[in-house]
């Protein structure tokens, strides 16, 4: 067989991180609810949202 990476599933605790992320920046967005660092960072939240979960694919016990 031959040598690869491979990716393994997030662990729970990141997923929900990365979940949680993503459900506040969605409604911040769309809701009338203002979450201050949110309102200002949006992109960069979902970019962390992103990498959190990135790093929990790559990273085997992440």
């Amino acid at each position: 067989m031959a040598r690869g990476y491979w990716l393994s599933p997030p662990t729970y605790p990141i997923f929900l991180i990365s979940l949680i992320l993503v459900i506040l920046v969605l409604l911040e967005t769309y809701t009338p609810f203002h979450i201050p660092f949110i309102a200002e960072y949006r992109f960069e939240t979902l970019l962390v949202a992103y990498f959190v979960l990135l790093a929990g694919n790559v990273f085997r016990g992440v």
